[in-house]
């Protein structure tokens, strides 16, 4: 594995530092979890896309540089580190678009890829409900071909739809297939949240957002160029979207570097004031860093194989596993630090960055369970990644 950046990495990786420098908001947005919030960040995605910064790796046709996934990372590396705002956009930019990608139909991907790009539709996930959570398989949501012809009546309930009050397509699986179970018989559908007989409803998270959303389904419409990959070859395709969340396009490296960088210079703030109390944590900050410092190497060998044509399939679990709890364990190591400082926020007398670290932390707490858990991730890991016997 090559280590070093040719000259034009470097020279992208200055014009990408030059432009985040001078255009990254002075003043952080609110969060992209409420709806004042989720419009600020909608403007911010939209300058991105003007600036061909917001899908590098994707086709100049769709709104990209058609950059290689080496330049991809740099940007990464240079976006978290510049502190840049949340990217909203990423149920559809990093989940639904490499899936496009690969199962959509040319009209499909003319259609959904260069609006998704600018930001134009906002995408969410319909995968969870009340009977099937982890468990995807256990679904129960339906798509019945329209009596008359005009495609298909879905109906259903999702659940935990993430920003789904604030989006205007989703995408997920129906089963279409009455007498089959389990994995089969499901559908992948593209769905506009306007269409007749979608309700979205939204509702409050324990940190006060209004994060989720619940959708209803009551026999709405949609025609069959919604269907995304074949008419029952749901599965296979969520597959390949899942891959996308649980491994390298969701959370790359250079989230996790610029998160330890922060602990990095919250440890050395917090030694200088408080010496004392600072040195007992000195261990969790070098763990910490340790730790991100081996997920970004991990990450160049996976994109190395990737290159060279080898995908990482099942590998994506372990990837999860490792960057949902290297997430906990960063924000474990902030809060432990700040001791009961850590409980303030907003402009309370001694917050310490406005209370940024419990409010990641609460975030980072949600990673082990979205995208599924990580106990079963482990057993995918076991059984197809290392081979051993079903319990």
């Amino acid at each position: 594995m090559d280590l070093t950046w040719t000259r034009q990495q470097q020279e992208l990786r200055a014009e990408c530092r030059d432009w985040l420098s001078a255009n990254v908001p002075r003043t952080p947005l609110p969060s992209g979890d409420t709806r004042e919030g989720f419009a600020a960040h909608v403007e911010w995605e939209r300058l991105l896309f003007d600036a061909r910064w917001s899908v590098v790796s994707w086709p100049t046709e769709y709104g990209g540089r058609g950059a290689s996934l080496w330049d991809w990372l740099i940007f990464e590396e240079e976006y978290y580190a510049a502190g840049a705002p949340q990217r909203v956009t990423q149920n559809g930019i990093f989940l639904l678009a490499p899936t496009l990608f690969e199962f959509g139909t040319q009209e499909q991907k003319d259609l959904y890829l260069p609006r998704m790009a600018a930001a134009q539709d906002l995408w969410c996930q319909g995968w969870s409900e009340p009977g099937a959570g982890s468990d995807l398989a256990a679904l129960s949501s339906r798509a019945d071909p329209d009596p008359d012809g005009g495609g298909w009546r879905l109906s259903g309930q999702k659940t935990w739809t993430t920003r789904g009050a604030f989006c205007s397509h989703l995408f997920g699986l129906f089963r279409t297939d009455p007498t089959s179970e389990r994995h089969r018989g499901l559908t992948y559908f593209l769905v506009p949240l306007d269409a007749p007989g979608v309700t979205v409803r939204g509702f409050g998270r324990l940190d006060g957002d209004e994060g989720f959303a619940e959708v209803f389904f009551d026999e709405a419409l949609v025609s069959d160029a919604c269907v995304l990959g074949g008419v029952g070859q749901g599965w296979s395709v969520a597959m390949a979207t899942t891959s996308s969340e649980r491994g390298l396009t969701l959370r790359s490296p250079g989230r996790f570097v610029a998160a330890v960088s922060r602990l990095i210079d919250l440890w050395t703030r917090r030694s200088a004031s408080n010496p004392g109390e600072a040195a007992p944590h000195r261990e969790s900050v070098i763990r910490a860093w340790i730790d991100a410092e081996a997920y970004r190497l991990y990450t160049l060998a996976d994109v190395t194989g990737i290159v060279e044509g080898r995908p990482p399939g099942f590998r994506s679990s372990l990837n999860k596993v490792w960057w949902s709890e290297l997430d906990v364990q960063i924000h474990e190591a902030a809060l432990d630090l700040l001791g009961p400082l850590a409980e303030l926020t907003g402009d309370a007398p001694g917050a310490v960055d406005a209370g940024a670290w419990i409010k990641g932390y609460q975030f980072a707490l949600s990673g082990p369970i979205y995208a599924g858990t990580n106990e079963i991730q482990r057993n995918i890991v076991a059984e197809r990644v290392l081979g051993l016997p079903r319990k």
